[in-house]
Parts: structure tokens; C-alpha cells; sequence
């Protein structure tokens, strides 16, 4: 190859990756300067935490928990099969008189509430596992047959 074929063709190249870099930073540099400055990159509703916890129960099935917990344990919300804050607390109500939680009423459902639920399941739902506050298979099998028991409350 002679010198000036080489020299050309190494210029070509090199200009082409500079092209392409520019249009790169550019791209990006555009794409930044879109954003609006004032917006958050994060906004609080996107770090929430989910409210419900149904703990594998369809929704049909958490309605039926509802009932039963409108009928004996004070629950006021909609029957809307959302297990969320005041289910859980009219639950822990059931719980803490009837099967060892000793936690706060506040509906948040812990590893104490758990183990207070898996007593109950233990009790009379087919729950065969450890009472360890994990709200494993075993755990959600016995909570969707008590929740069909439930359907007779609705």
C-alpha cells in the first residue's frame, strides 16, 4: 500500500469515528438537556410500599376474608379484595385475642403476624409447616383454604 492510500485511509476512518462520537454526545447531550430541570428523577409514589398483602389469595378469596372480618373483627373498609392496612389490623385483632400476637394493632404484616396466622392455619386449615413467620407455599395453600371457608360470611 502505498503512503498517501494509507494516510487517506486512516484519516477516513478517523473521521468517521469522530463523526459518530459527536453524534453520540450530541445525542445525549440533547437527550439531558430534554429533561426537565424542576421534575425529580424520583418521586415518593414510585418508592412506596404495597399497602396490600394478600398473601396469594385471588381476589375473590381476599373478599371473602373481608366479609368474615366485617362480620366479627370490627373491619370497616370496602370489600374490595385488597388485603391492605385495616384488613390486616381488624386480622391482627382475631390474632392477638385468639392465637399469640402480641405486636402492635397496626397492620403491618410482619413475621409476628405471620406466625400468629400460621398458628390459626396450624389449628384447623392443613398448615403442617414451621410457625417461622415466613408466608411460604405452605402458608399461603392453608390461608386460601381458610379464605374459602370465608365465603359463607359474604
Amino acid at each position: 500500500m502505498r503512503p498517501s492510500v494509507l494516510t487517506r485511509t486512516l484519516v477516513s476512518v478517523t473521521a468517521a469515528v469522530g463523526i459518530a462520537a459527536g453524534s453520540l454526545a450530541g445525542a445525549s447531550a440533547s437527550f439531558a438537556a430534554s429533561a426537565p430541570a424542576s421534575k425529580p428523577a424520583v418521586s415518593s409514589e414510585a418508592v412506596a410500599p404495597l399497602a396490600v398483602v394478600n398473601l396469594g389469595l385471588s381476589t375473590t378469596q381476599a373478599k371473602y376474608v373481608q366479609c368474615w372480618l366485617k362480620a366479627n373483627w370490627g373491619y370497616t373498609g370496602a370489600l374490595d379484595g385488597q388485603l391492605g392496612t385495616n384488613s390486616w389490623k381488624a386480622f391482627q385483632r382475631n390474632l392477638k385475642a385468639h392465637w399469640g400476637y402480641t405486636g402492635a394493632i397496626d397492620g403491618i404484616v410482619g413475621s409476628g403476624t405471620v406466625k400468629a396466622l400460621q398458628r390459626l392455619l396450624k389449628d384447623s386449615w392443613g398448615y403442617t409447616g414451621a410457625i417461622d413467620g415466613i408466608a411460604g407455599s405452605g402458608t399461603q395453600a392453608a390461608f386460601k383454604r381458610f379464605a374459602n371457608a370465608c365465603s359463607g360470611w359474604c
